[in-house]
């Protein structure tokens, strides 16, 4: 596949980035409160305004402006959060980014793709969790190719185990061209998933010195293709810790902004997840923009005020204590009883270090999980409908942004939260799952959907599954 960059130019313009980020060091409390009531009418804020929230390091507005993302966190998003596994499915890669345990010139990594059996395995013991929903990755290397990722999708589909099926697969993997992202839209995933790692391009060229990844334009423009080739649900991301945060979140809004003037609609997810020690990376060890945890809290912040109705995805890669805190800055995805080493879902061994990508920080089970958002009053959600439904990319959009999307997810939720405790649930998940479901529909208001709503759920009691809005 040529990578082909001609005639295109970065749309992160790092000047204006900089020039913003010093004029907002001179914001004042008064333009810090503006901001934060700007937020709070949903439409979202420009650069100037995001600037200004990363440069404010004034105590009082930033815990004011945790109270702003929990308020609009509830308006739109309700008390949901959506729960999904990373899949891995082979870690050949031809690239050579210092700070990944799969790039090619590490001797340490154990090499591994998943055989079709193996894929089928993996997918029973995820489905045997009670999962639903996944993100399956790829190393870049030319044996996973459009085709190859469109029939590793198709094989996970098609597995189903008692009651569990995967009913949404996402992709992370390499940017493909126009022709490649038809192929693997056919197999019918759901979000394709691309991270810059870093908008700044300096940096960028030199972390990643030699491999296909080495294009910074061919990768920038990568979900350009996407939509290009019929995938509007995508994914951005940038991997906190490669360069300044700050500039990291300029540049995802630059991204979204991009999206958003070229095709009518910006990604679907931001992912910001922070570097993590890698196997054979001295790079990770010490990262020399490492993010703090109070600075990793204003970020997220930040994102969900500038682009409210666009999916948080916060990753294990985080400690659970630290989870924990950032769910109520307006977080929609994280994912739960993660393995990140390659067949580790079906076969653990002592290799699992060499055969990830990096450290995770959250070693719950899926269940753990579950039970400790029930206790904290979150609805564990792994509705698919919206993707199965259509309701995907400018469609989504319409429905979301007048607080429609609302009036089918909660309701969805509560469906597959049931499913996953008659299924998969221990009986301390299964009690706190119960008290919850109870004080939802006590509180859900009386309507034509509560009514449907109780006859799903006895239906599922009944048996039937895969039931929803």
């Amino acid at each position: 596949m040529k990578l082909d960059t001609t005639g295109l130019k970065s749309f992160i313009d790092n000047e204006k980035i900089e020039r913003l980020l010093e004029e907002a060091k001179n914001a004042d409390t008064q333009e810090v409160r503006k901001v934060l009531d700007k937020a709070l009418l949903k439409k979202g804020l420009n650069f100037k305004d995001v600037a200004i929230l990363i440069q404010n390091n004034n105590q009082d507005l930033i815990e004011d402006m945790y109270k702003t993302c929990h308020r609009i966190k509830q308006e739109i998003y309700g008390n949901r959060i959506v729960l999904f596994a990373p899949l891995y499915v082979g870690n050949e890669c031809i690239n050579d980014c210092v700070y990944c345990g799969f790039r090619i010139s590490n001797t340490e990594c154990h090499r591994k793709t998943l055989t079709h059996e193996e894929l089928i395995n993996e997918t029973k013991a995820l489905e045997n969790a009670g999962h639903k929903r996944l993100i399956m990755v790829y190393g870049e290397h030319s044996k996973y190719d459009a085709d190859y990722i469109a029939e590793t999708v198709k094989t996970v589909y098609g597995v189903k185990e008692k009651n569990g099926e995967i009913r949404r697969a996402n992709i992370n993997a390499a940017p493909l061209d126009v022709e490649g992202y038809k192929i693997v839209k056919a197999a019918g995933i759901g979000t394709y998933q691309i991270f810059q790692d870093t908008y700044h391009q300096e940096t960028y060229e030199k972390l990643h010195p030699r491999g296909p990844k080495s294009n910074f334009l061919w990768r920038l423009f990568g979900l350009d293709r996407a939509m290009e080739g019929g995938i509007d649900d995508l994914g951005i991301g940038a991997l906190m810790g490669l360069y300044d945060w700050k500039f990291e979140v300029m540049g995802l809004m630059m991204h979204a902004r991009h999206l958003e003037e070229t095709f009518g609609v910006g990604p679907h997810t931001i992912s910001f997840p922070r570097i993590e020690e890698a196997c054979g990376s001295e790079f990770t060890k010490h990262p020399i923009n490492e993010v703090s945890d109070d600075d990793f809290k204003k970020l997220v912040a930040i994102l969900r005020l500038a682009v409210p109705y666009t999916g948080l995805i916060l990753t294990a890669r985080e400690d659970v204590e630290l989870r924990n805190e950032v769910l109520d800055l307006g977080v929609s995805q994280i994912d739960g009883g993660s393995s990140i080493g390659i067949g580790e879902y079906s076969q653990h061994d002592e290799d699992e270090y060499k055969k990830s990508q990096f450290i995770l920080g959250d070693h719950r089970s899926l269940d753990e999980v579950i039970c400790e958002l029930a206790k904290h009053g979150y609805i564990p959600s792994f509705c698919t409908a919206c993707y199965r439904l259509g309701r995907t990319g400018e469609h989504f959009m319409e429905l979301s942004k007048p607080g429609h999307i609302k009036t089918f997810c909660q309701p969805n939720a509560l469906i597959t939260f049931s499913e996953y405790l008659l299924d998969y649930g221990s009986e301390e998940s299964k009690k706190a799952g119960a008290d919850l479901i109870a004080r939802e529909i006590l509180n859900f208001p009386e309507s034509e959907i509560k009514t449907e709503l109780l006859k799903k759920i006895a239906e599922l009691n009944a048996g039937v599954r895969d039931l929803y809005f």
